[in-house]
């Protein structure tokens, strides 16, 4: 065997048959139908790196177009394991950035135009010369997206009205109006000699069409092309990646067209579903076998996709669960969405008492107006979190000092210790400690915030500090954050790309999921096809719920259509004596005092309503914080790991005496009560605990 046949043998090992085809496939257009949990990251490296190894290109003639930073970063990490550098792994966005900055004087004929990082101000702008009225800043806001809709989806000011009704979409104003403020818009930005993201995607597309010479020094330095979540590309990507290409057809591309969920801002899966029209002697492979979730959760996400419709049901996948068995998907109901909130904190505690990292745990929902009720819901169970679309990970203060702390240890590192040691010790010296979380939510946040930075550098121990550094430069700019350690918030459409342990997925109730703005059946396709989307982000536990009112005596609302003949729609207006115990105690959990309704999730701890009066012995409730204070340290965890303050004041106003009694209070599951049982009871007969040493 020839040296080069060893390394392509080493690139196929640990794949399975389908990638290994994947990978190997010949030069020339392939099409990777990839569904999730099936590892096509795995297998885009692996082809790249094949092909490199092979012979065929060095690193530096491919380009990996990505739809965001995060995949990327991960793109690189990879094939640098793989032993391949030089890839242009980047998203749209910024690959053309990068050339027009590089060929902009020959496209302009001076300075580049400045990038728009925000459009509102133009837009304002635009909308007061169209004549529009009463616009406020949520109008100018949903105007912008409109506008980037159509620019995205090449229409013209012309255009927009007819393609509106042939789309059967919703404009935010009259469609009259967007197509005059959207002419006023192109003029503003011509005016000051400004670019927004779009113009970006425009310009380069049309300097590579229009400059010959511009046209072969690009295809000459990139040969070979793979794109990721084809399925997600807009007419305005198509024809920027139609002129890198131009008459050639080595061309990788992988996507899923049950994952096509971002028609609102122009994406398209007719591409992927039109390559083999295109390329006739494409080369096609289906990978199906999910190593992300289990059975369980796999078997529930074909069945919601199986009903699917439209012409990306053409390039439906049947997945096919690879993982050992797992727990059922539970589908549950509350009374309302502060009592849904509630619950899903309570079990989120009780997850993260039991060993599931905060990060390995989401909550994912529809829309965005959603996610209050659940930040304040955890906030009140002591859990942290992290909520998706907040500030970017390297604009926060506390990351930038502590990169800066990290690049002055630079020139003191000796390189004897290890990287993750010398990491810790360079913020140290800023104030900040491995073992000391500091209270409160947003103190907490920052902590941690610096704590991924620690792990960071323990997944990267072989670098040097200096290249840790550097490598956090790129992170940068690329915006390739780490894993923060709480509990995700998100929507459905940003945890597109990610998993997690444990995913709840919320408000399932008509209307909601689908939507009341989905109207046309292709609509209500993509709303299944994000519900779909959620279901396969779960590797091990998979929870889905609603409350059946928005609001306490609201009016009942069913669940999702969707997930009708599932086990949920069922249980959707249960009658007492058919729910568990659980279900029963989540919706009548009432006031101890009073007996009223308990609808907030501090208050369904305690047992009773935040107004009502407290019977707390506050000695015992002193001795169990000084326990738990020494219980923390002794673990090295923060103090709400064992338990929150909420749960203490629980303890210390009911006095339990005995296990019974003490696992009937919110919070405390069989683990806490085998691990502090014994403890939390003495102190409250007033004995001292054993020692946990």
């Amino acid at each position: 065997m020839t040296v080069t046949s060893e390394r392509l043998a080493e690139v196929l090992s640990d794949l399975d048959d389908e990638q290994a085809a994947a990978v190997s496939a010949p030069p020339g257009p392939v099409c990777i139908l990839a569904g999730a949990g099936t590892g096509k990251t795995r297998a885009v490296t692996h082809r790249i790196a094949y092909r490199v190894k092979r012979g065929d290109v060095r690193g530096q003639h491919v380009m990996a177009v990505t739809f965001t930073a995060r995949a990327a970063g991960e793109l690189r990490d990879r094939l640098r394991l793989l032993g391949i550098t030089g890839v242009n792994a980047r998203t749209f966005h910024a690959a053309a950035l990068r050339q027009l900055r590089f060929f902009g004087r020959r496209i302009f004929g001076g300075e580049m135009p400045e990038l728009l990082d925000y459009t509102w101000k133009f837009v304002s702008i635009a909308a007061a010369r169209a004549g529009l009225r009463r616009m406020d800043k949520t109008k100018n806001r949903d105007l912008a997206t409109e506008l980037d809709w159509a620019q995205a989806c090449l229409i013209t000011p012309d255009e927009y009205p007819a393609a509106v009704a042939r789309t059967d979409r919703i404009p935010p104003m009259d469609a009259s109006d967007v197509s005059k403020a959207y002419a006023a818009y192109l003029e503003a930005k011509q005016r000051a000699g400004v670019m927004d993201f779009a113009d970006l995607l425009g310009h380069t597309a049309t300097a590579i069409e229009d400059h010959p010479d511009i046209a072969e020094q690009i295809r000459s330095q990139y040969r070979l092309f793979v794109v990721d979540e084809y399925q997600d590309v807009n007419p305005l990507q198509q024809r920027l990646l139609d002129a890198w290409v131009g008459e050639r057809d080595d061309l990788t591309v992988v996507g899923d067209a049950s994952q096509t969920i971002y028609s609102f801002n122009g994406a398209t899966s007719r591409y992927l579903v039109n390559f083999t029209r295109r390329f006739t002697d494409a080369t096609i492979v289906r990978l199906v076998r999910d190593y992300r979730s289990t059975p369980q959760v796999v078997s529930l996400a074909n069945e919601v996709i199986a009903s699917a419709a439209g012409t990306e049901a053409k390039l439906r996948l049947q997945l096919q669960g690879q993982r050992p068995a797992g727990p059922a998907p539970s589908f549950d109901t509350y009374p309302d969405e502060a009592g849904e909130a509630a619950a899903v904190a309570e079990r989120c505690a009780r997850l993260i008492a039991d060993g599931t990292p905060a990060r390995e745990i989401a909550v994912l929902y529809r829309t965005n107006a959603q996610s209050e009720a659940y930040e304040t819901a955890l906030a009140e169970a002591g859990v942290p979190t992290v909520v998706s679309g907040a500030e970017r990970f390297f604009q926060r203060p506390e990351v930038r000092s502590a990169i800066v702390a990290l690049r002055q240890a630079v020139h003191t590192d000796t390189g004897e210790d290890p990287l993750p040691s010398i990491v810790v010790t360079a913020l140290e010296a800023i104030g900040w400690r491995p073992d000391a979380p500091p209270p409160g939510g947003a103190a907490r946040e920052r902590h941690e915030a610096v704590a991924a930075l620690v792990r960071l550098a323990g997944d990267h121990a072989e670098l040097s500090l200096e290249e840790f550094v550097a490598e956090l430069g790129q992170r940068a700019a690329a915006q390739h954050a780490p894993s923060l350690d709480g509990v995700t918030l998100a929507s459905l459409h940003s945890a597109k790309g990610l998993e997690w342990d444990a995913v709840f997925l919320v408000g399932l109730a008509e209307g909601t999921l689908p939507t009341t703005r989905a109207r046309s059946a292709a609509q209500l396709e993509e709303e299944r096809r994000l519900l779909y989307v959620g279901v396969t982000r779960a590797r091990q536990w998979l929870f889905l719920s609603y409350g059946l009112a928005r609001s306490a005596g609201g009016r009942t609302r069913d669940a999702s259509s969707f997930l009708a003949g599932k086990g949920f729609g069922a249980s959707a207006a249960p009658k007492p004596k058919k729910k568990s115990s659980k279900s029963r105690g989540a919706s009548r959990a009432a006031c101890r005092v009073c007996g009223a309704t308990l609808t907030d999730g501090r208050a369904r701890k305690l047992g009773r309503c935040e107004t009502c009066p407290s019977n707390m012995d506050e000695d015992l409730f002193e001795r169990l914080r000084q326990w738990r204070k020494e219980t923390a340290d002794a673990a090295e965890v923060p103090a709400y790991i064992v338990f929150t303050d909420v749960t203490l004041t629980a303890i210390a106003e009911r006095c339990p005496k005995s296990d019974t009694e003490l696992s009937s209070i919110a919070g405390i599951g069989p683990r806490k009560l085998e691990e502090y049982g014994a403890a939390v009871l003495a102190l409250v007969a007033g004995e001292q605990p054993a020692s946990t040493d």
